[in-house]
């Protein structure tokens, strides 16, 4: 069982809420999403595990059991290249859950028109095996989103 918290600070908002058919149809997997709080901030990594992808935008950490988390930090974000991320770790890195990987600015996202709620998401996973799984209320950076059977 793996329990996959926070990498940001803000409010659970739910896959649904995402401005992304992708993510609020699921098609990519269950999971919830974060509107992270509007100042500079690092995103941590929510479970314990290895970097298997890493973009100044998304990144994936799989766990000791196989389960690969995804993080994406904000809806078409990929179109900055770039701009206003920075990668505190490389791509194979063993971190640890609350380790910092990516600094960036929501609000800078925001500015550049693009939404910077962070779907996170269990890749590959199916919707039941998801429980406590947090859709609204405040969160800070470590809170359990929810638990992968």
């Amino acid at each position: 069982m793996t329990t996959v918290t926070s990498p940001l600070a803000g409010r659970a908002v739910g896959l649904a809420s995402v401005p992304d058919p992708v993510f609020s149809g699921a098609m990519v997997g269950p999971g919830t999403a974060i509107d992270p709080v509007r100042e500079p901030s690092e995103a941590v990594s929510p479970v314990d595990g290895v970097i298997v992808s890493l973009h100044p935008h998304a990144f994936v950490v799989v766990d000791d059991q196989g389960h690969g988390v995804l993080t994406h930090l904000g809806i078409d974000t990929v179109q900055l290249n770039g701009e206003g991320f920075e990668l505190l770790v490389s791509k194979g890195d063993t971190v640890t859950r609350g380790q910092a990987v990516v600094r960036w600015d929501p609000s800078a996202v925001e500015a550049a028109g693009k939404s910077p709620v962070c779907p996170v998401v269990a890749l590959e996973a199916t919707a039941e095996a998801l429980s406590d799984l947090r859709e609204s209320g405040e969160v800070k950076a470590g809170d359990s989103l929810f638990t992968w059977q």
